[in-house]
């Protein structure tokens, strides 16, 4: 098919990277972007083409697929507009900030047959794709996703944050829901909404007694992401800031009788990691599932094991 015309709802400093990472694609156009601020809008048109419009109905006329960067609070209507136009999205994580109305846009998106991706964004990191291939057999895992204060954000770190953890420990253990989900919820910061949390700490169960943990925070003063797998006979960290991985394997080893010796050693595996941006290959990938190189339905039922994830947890406020 001929590369797929592509209009960006957002021009935000998230909208903002993903107009850079369309208009810079080999496989796609940059025909407009979306925003009802107009010096927005056009400060991003200006920078990486195509035309500025205020609203979504005529800039849809003009599209093959569409990414969504808007606030998540838009996320819901904005979704209903594009599917209704039954055109392929991206749409910047979380689908909605609820989870029934995310498996209400899931559930029309396969009732018309149109293709939907969540921007998972930490899917597509380097150092995550290098390490998948270095894990046995994961029984415990723990995220920890940590950053300093950023009023612009409405919602809270689970929606904002966490959700991108809940996504990778789901796929660590074969993308199941888990048995059990325990969290707890701190609420500090005089500028956060009201039941907007700060800091959220989370445990999963999942089925063959798998069990994870996460932290989120907003009040960090610097960021972490790190992420620890544990099998029985290695572990591996990632460090998705800087798409570092190593991966430990303890052993003990009997010294020879009547010499001293070593009596345990620590092994270390530290790959070579590359590979391209993020949020490049994010796209790359939403460009092979609207070409049809992906399959669709895997693809949307892929999204909402993580956002069953956060909503529970958010029920126990």
């Amino acid at each position: 098919m001929a590369q797929p015309n592509v209009v960006l709802f957002g021009a935000g400093s998230m909208g903002r990277n993903h107009a850079r990472i369309i208009a810079n694609s080999s496989r796609a156009n940059l025909v407009g972007i979306v925003d009802p601020f107009e010096a927005n809008g056009r400060a991003a048109t200006d920078a990486f083409g195509g035309e500025w419009y205020a609203s979504a109905e005529p800039a849809l006329k003009h599209a093959d697929a569409v990414v969504v960067a808007a606030s998540t609070e838009y996320h819901y209507d904005i979704a209903r507009e594009i599917l209704d136009a039954g055109l392929p999205v991206l749409i910047e994580k979380p689908i909605c900030p609820s989870l029934e109305q995310t498996e209400e846009i899931l559930a029309t998106a396969e009732q018309r047959g149109v293709p939907v991706q969540c921007g998972f964004l930490e899917r597509f990191n380097a150092g995550v794709i290098a390490a998948q291939s270095l894990i046995e057999e994961p029984v415990y895992v723990r995220a920890e996703r940590h950053s300093p204060y950023w009023s612009r954000i409405k919602t809270g770190v689970a929606w904002d944050l966490l959700v991108h953890d809940a996504d990778l420990i789901s796929r660590m253990f074969g993308s199941q829901s888990p048995e059990r989900v325990n969290a707890e919820l701190g609420y500090f910061h005089p500028e956060s909404l009201e039941n907007a949390e700060d800091v959220i700490d989370l445990t999963l169960r999942f089925p063959g007694n798998g069990i994870a943990s996460a932290s989120a925070s907003r009040i960090g003063q610097r960021k972490v992401r790190r992420l620890t797998i544990q099998s029985l006979d290695s572990m591996v960290e990632v460090d998705l800031l800087l798409r570092g991985v190593t991966k430990y394997r303890h052993a003990n080893i009997e010294s020879t009788i009547g010499h001293a010796g070593f009596k345990q050693m620590t092994e270390m595996e530290v790959p070579e990691v590359s590979g391209a941006e993020p949020l490049a290959a994010q796209f790359d990938h939403f460009v092979d599932l609207v070409e049809g190189r992906v399959d669709m339905d895997d693809e949307r039922r892929s999204i909402l094991p993580a956002h069953r994830i956060i909503a529970e947890a958010l029920r126990q406020r």
